[in-house]
């Protein structure tokens, strides 16, 4: 049977994030903004040397990526008609912009399945003494990111 351990960022971790669903026919279409949560589910058919799924220590990466992508920031729809004029904001000063394929929960979770599968596949070294390949054995199951108590969206592996 497998193992699965989770990590994850919590409301308080800051990842306060600005973003709108311009094709919304509700408030949503408005600029607005949550401290997301993220919760990521790693598994793995054996435990490493430690035994462990994932090294938590070396996922310092991973946090630093969220921080940078979603820590006041303003995300924009690579299709948003208003993308140009988002970026005018950040020219100015304003926001700090970033551009994503898409905006919502389920987008950011699927975009941050994509970021953290690929690190697991290039960039993962297990925090652990003369263990220094990358770690084939393990894989990102789900993310979940959380708006607030009441919204989440769940990306699922086997979705790409």
């Amino acid at each position: 049977m497998p193992y699965q351990s989770t990590k994850t960022y919590g409301h308080e971790v800051g990842l306060s994030a600005c973003f709108r669903q311009w094709r919304a026919d509700s408030h949503c279409q408005y600029l607005h903004g949550y401290a997301l949560s993220v919760k990521l589910v790693f598994e793995a058919n054996t435990l490493d040397a430690n035994n462990w799924v994932v090294d938590f220590g070396s996922l310092k990466p991973i946090k630093a990526w969220l921080q940078d992508t979603f820590d006041h920031t303003t995300l924009v729809a690579e299709d948003d008609p208003d993308f140009d004029r988002m970026l005018a904001l950040q020219r100015q000063g304003l926001i700090q912009f970033v551009g994503v394929p898409a905006t919502g929960c389920e987008a950011f979770a699927e975009l941050i399945y994509k970021h953290v599968s690929n690190w697991l596949g290039t960039a993962y070294k297990p925090n652990v003494v003369g263990l220094h390949a990358t770690a084939p054995h393990v894989r990102l199951m789900s993310v979940e990111v959380r708006e607030h108590g009441a919204n989440s969206a769940l990306y699922l592996r086997g979705k790409l």
